[in-house]
């Protein structure tokens, strides 16, 4: 009794310091009031079973936001998340249900800044070097404009919900390499993304962190089901052509999902 009373003082003095603070403190997750931002990999393309009323944004019955609130019952649930979303658009566009009592926000935004699905289609149609130059090309845009999105961003997020606890969500690593893919990009090209995409996460990580923000990555969730893995929870090159490159409805809720939990 003598240590639960112990851990029960320590656990109510860190949260007054917290308050006092003026610190964001993780969502109940039966009371939250939720909302999910973000670009394609929060709306959940490449899970199916799109939302009628998404369109072009591919909002998913599959998407980790939504797995999370039918799991937990939050008392509100607002899912802007779209296909194609930068850190600008969201910031113009996905916004608007944030307020004072928002208490969970979930954000992926970054990777269509610095054009990754542009590169993805470099390498697949050009050469070996032209598909290392544009992985060269977009990492300089993530060391060098992209910190400055990302932090208009965060910002524009803590002043329309002061209270709320934000978890950002990383990107997963592509593949694997000497894997099971005799075909298609070389294992110099597929490493170069796979550099890429760490690059990414690093920067996330840390405007993350000076924001106050919760980074939460993927790549653990991912290892063992990237393409080329014998259970690859990613598109490949896929038909119908926005499938490509995203989590299917297994990386979502085996990949995001967990990943998001952990940090909500």
């Amino acid at each position: 009794m003598l240590w639960r009373r112990i851990a029960l003082s320590a656990s109510t003095a860190l949260a007054v310091a917290a308050a006092t603070l003026g610190l964001a403190q993780p969502a109940s997750a039966a009371g939250a009031r939720y909302v999910a931002l973000g670009d394609s990999y929060s709306s959940g393309v490449g899970a199916g079973s799109y939302l009628a009323d998404s369109g072009d944004c591919r909002r998913s019955a599959n998407a980790y936001p939504r797995l999370w609130a039918a799991a937990n019952s939050p008392s509100s649930f607002s899912f802007t998340a779209c296909s194609g979303a930068t850190t600008g658009s969201v910031r113009s566009g996905q916004l608007g249900p944030l307020n004072s009592s928002t208490t969970l926000v979930s954000v992926t935004a970054g990777g269509n800044d610095v054009g990754f699905a542009d590169i993805m289609q470099t390498c697949v149609l050009n050469s070996e070097a032209t598909c290392v130059a544009a992985v060269d090309a977009a990492v300089a845009k993530m060391n060098g404009t992209l910190p400055g999105g990302l932090s208009a961003l965060y910002g524009d997020i803590r002043s329309r919900a002061p209270q709320a606890h934000v978890v950002v969500l990383g990107y997963p690593r592509f593949y694997k390499l000497s894997g099971s893919c005799i075909v298609g990009l070389s294992e110099t090209e597929r490493a170069a993304i796979n550099r890429g995409s760490d690059v990414l996460n690093g920067v996330l990580a840390k405007q993350a962190a000076n924001a106050g923000f919760t980074f939460s990555s993927v790549v653990d969730e991912f290892t063992g089901h990237e393409i080329c893995s014998a259970d690859s929870w990613l598109h490949s090159l896929s038909v119908p052509v926005y499938n490509s490159y995203h989590p299917k409805a297994a990386g979502q809720s085996g990949g995001y999902l967990p990943a998001f939990r952990s940090a909500a």
